[in-house]
C-alpha cells in the first residue's frame, strides 16, 4: 500500500497558547505496530495523571519544568531550559506498570511523551543534560548537533531517543540512511535494525511569525525507498510530527530558520544501526571541516 505525504505528516491540533495535547500519533494512526508519541503543553499548576500499563515510556522536557510523583519514584524538579533552543533536554524513562502524576512548575511547560509495548521490566531513570552524549556530526552544510538522550545500550527494552539541531541552510540525517530491514552478521551483530521512527519538529522563527500568527520557517524532509514505491517530500513546520515508516529520510533546514527535531525510534532492536543510500554515501569523504555554528546548545547553559 502506498504512503502519502498526508499520512506521514501530522499537524498540531490546538491553538498556540492553549493547554492540552498539541499533537499526537498512535500506532494505529501511524499504521505500524509499536511506537506512539504525543506532545503536551501545560500551564503552571496544571497536572497530568497517566499509567504506562503494558508500555515503557519516555518523557522529554521540551521547555519548562515539572515534578513527577509515581509508584516507581519521585522527581521534584525535572527540566530547566526555556525551550528547545535554550539547552539540552532533561528526560525520564518510565517502565511498564508505572502510575504517575506530573505537575507543571513553570508558567509554560512543553513535553514529549513516547510509549512502546514491552514485556520487560527495567528501572526508571532520570536523564540530565550532563548525561547526554553530544555528537557534532557531518561537515560543511551537512553539519548538525546530536544529543543522545536514550541511546543504544540504555537500560530499557526498545525506545531510542535523540534530539538534533540543524542550523538554517544545512542538511541532517545525511547522507540519507534507512533502518527498515533487520540484518545481522555471522556473529549476531546488528548491521541494520527495522525501526519505526518519528520526527517532532521545532523551528526557530528568528524573524517572528507572520502578522496572522502563522509560522514562516520550515524544513523539508524527503522520505523514499530504493524502488520509489515511497517517494514523498514533506514540508515540516513548528510542532509538526513526521513519520518514517521505512526508507531513507534526509532533512534540509530552510535558510534563515534553525531546525530542531526530537527523534523517537522503536523496533527490532534497541539500536540505531542503519544503511546509507549508496548513491550519496560518497559525500562523507568530503567532510574536512564543520559549520562553526555548532554546537548550538550545551549542557552548561541548561538550568536545573
Amino acid at each position: 500500500m502506498s504512503t502519502s505525504a498526508r499520512r506521514l505528516l501530522f499537524r498540531p491540533g490546538i491553538a498556540p497558547e492553549a493547554s492540552g495535547v498539541v499533537n499526537r500519533v498512535t500506532p494505529a494512526q501511524a499504521g505500524w505496530d509499536l511506537l506512539g508519541v504525543e506532545t503536551r503543553r501545560m500551564a503552571r499548576g496544571e497536572t497530568w495523571s497517566h499509567a504506562t500499563a503494558g508500555c515503557e515510556s519516555a518523557l522529554v522536557i521540551l521547555g519548562g519544568s515539572c515534578s513527577v510523583r509515581s509508584n516507581r519514584g519521585t522527581w521534584e524538579q525535572v527540566g530547566g531550559r526555556e525551550d528547545v533552543f535554550g539547552g539540552i533536554a532533561h528526560a525520564l524513562y518510565l517502565p511498564r506498570g508505572t502510575e504517575f502524576d506530573l505537575c507543571a512548575l513553570s508558567d509554560r511547560l512543553e513535553l514529549a511523551h513516547a510509549w512502546v509495548p514491552s514485556d520487560q521490566d527495567h528501572e526508571p531513570a532520570y536523564v540530565r543534560p550532563s548525561d547526554c552524549r553530544v555528537e557534532l556530526r557531518g561537515g560543511h552544510n551537512a553539519t548538525r548537533q546530536i544529543n543522545h538522550i536514550i541511546p543504544p545500550g540504555f537500560n530499557c527494552h526498545r525506545i531510542v531517543s535523540c534530539e538534533v539541531y540543524t542550523p538554517g541552510g544545512n542538511w541532517s540525517s545525511y547522507p540519507p540512511h534507512k533502518h527498515d530491514d533487520h540484518r545481522t552478521d555471522d556473529a549476531g551483530q546488528v548491521l541494520e535494525a527495522d525501526l519505526e521512527e518519528v520526527y517532532l519538529y521545532r523551528i526557530r522563527e528568528a524573524a517572528g511569525p507572520r502578522p496572522d500568527g502563522a509560522p514562516r520557517g520550515y524544513a523539508v524532509q524527503h522520505i523514499y525507498t530504493d524502488d520509489r514505491t515511497l517517494d514523498e517530500l514533506v514540508a515540516a513546520r513548528d510542532h509538526d510530527i513526521v513519520l518514517v515508516p521505512e526508507g531513507y529520510h534526509p532533512v534540509s533546514a530552510a535558510y534563515g530558520y534553525d531546525c530542531y527535531y526530537l527523534n523517537f525510534l522503536a523496533g527490532s532492536a534497541q539500536s540505531l544501526a542503519c544503511t546509507d543510500d549508496p548513491d550519496h554515501a560518497w559525500t562523507k569523504d568530503t567532510w574536512d571541516r564543520q559549520d562553526p555554528r555548532i554546537p548550538m546548545v550545551t549542557a552548561e547553559e541548561t538550568r536545573g
